[in-house]
């Protein structure tokens, strides 16, 4: 994920500008409403998750942004907007509803309708954008829940929102044959968590039950990676089902359970392995629930063309 602005690294009388710049090239177009005096400070990072984009916000000054009629006709994207407060509670507003977010707590938006999105004080924001006929619902429904909270307290919530909040902290580990993959998971998600908000879970067609069953049982794995014990039969048990249909779900997806937790692994190893440090392979290896050496060594060298020496050293002179 690139860090489109950082205000530490501008002067101070540049950084109103180019904050409001970066939020209408990236989140906009929107009207930014902040106070010409109080000093700005923040960040925004951006990047894409297929067809999902992933945005981080951190900011310790109160201002607002606004979508408002004349922008929209302007500029029509139709888009759905997913906030997750990380830190703080900002305000969401749409549809004659408003809502403060609590940390933990997300809401959906309709960026092709006018909303309010503001912070009184610091906040920490994950904000994914995705076209609208990616919400398995229908649009009408998704009207009833614009700008109210879904809590990670329980059912879909308490796996979408672990999940969105490692996505957008986590978002440079995921090789990029995964992102279609994992960004089918975040829609999943969604998707059920909002189903479940209008009580609409048992609307839901065959298949898009059986893609969020998917969706959570990868969360699940991701969640558990570095537990030695994580195997088929580990996770089919959690979810209530037998390994047999937990083979089906996977074979749908042109892979294996025992696959898809072993690439996972080998993606988190090589993601820390990047990051440089003096840390032992081993000990990295091990912490991912591959605690034998020489096994993983050639995993990982069958997976990337080199051993995982080679890689933090390659990776060194980049």
């Amino acid at each position: 994920m690139a860090v489109l602005i950082r205000t530490s690294d501008l002067p101070a009388k540049r950084r109103h500008d180019a904050w409001r710049t970066i939020v209408c090239d990236t989140l906009g177009p929107l009207d930014l409403r902040i106070d010409p005096d109080a000093p700005l400070r923040g960040e925004i990072a951006a990047g894409q998750l297929g067809p999902v984009g992933v945005g981080r916000v951190r900011t310790s000054t109160p201002h607002s942004v606004h979508r408002t009629a004349g922008l929209i006709h302007r500029d029509n994207p139709e888009l759905y907007r997913v906030v997750l407060a990380i830190s703080g509670s900002p305000r969401l507003g749409q549809d004659g509803r408003s809502t403060q977010l609590s940390r933990g707590e997300f809401a959906i938006y309709d960026f092709t309708r006018p909303y309010e999105l503001a912070y009184d004080s610091a906040v920490q924001l994950a904000v994914f954008s995705f076209p609208r006929d990616l919400l398995a619902l229908p649009m009408d429904s998704v009207a009833e829940l614009t700008a109210l909270p879904i809590s990670a307290e329980s059912g879909a919530g308490a796996l979408a929102v672990p999940l969105l909040r490692r996505v957008a902290t986590d978002y440079e580990t995921y090789a990029p044959g995964s992102a279609a993959r994992l960004s089918a998971v975040v829609m999943d998600l969604v998707s059920a968590a909002v189903a479940e908000r209008l009580e609409l879970a048992r609307a839901l067609p065959a298949d898009s039950r059986q893609r969020t069953l998917l969706l959570r049982i990868n969360a699940f794995i991701e969640e558990r990676l570095g537990e030695t014990d994580l195997d088929p039969g580990a996770v089919a048990a959690a979810h209530h089902i037998s390994v047999r249909y937990l083979h089906r779900l996977f074979e749908a997806e042109h892979t294996s359970v025992a696959a898809w937790i072993r690439q996972r692994r080998l993606e988190r190893c090589r993601a820390e392995l990047a990051r440089g440090g003096d840390e032992p392979v081993s000990a990295i290896a091990a912490k991912w629930g591959l605690p034998d050496s020489a096994h993983f060594s050639r995993l990982f060298r069958r997976a990337y063309g080199m051993t995982p020496a080679e890689y933090r050293r390659a990776s060194a002179v980049r």
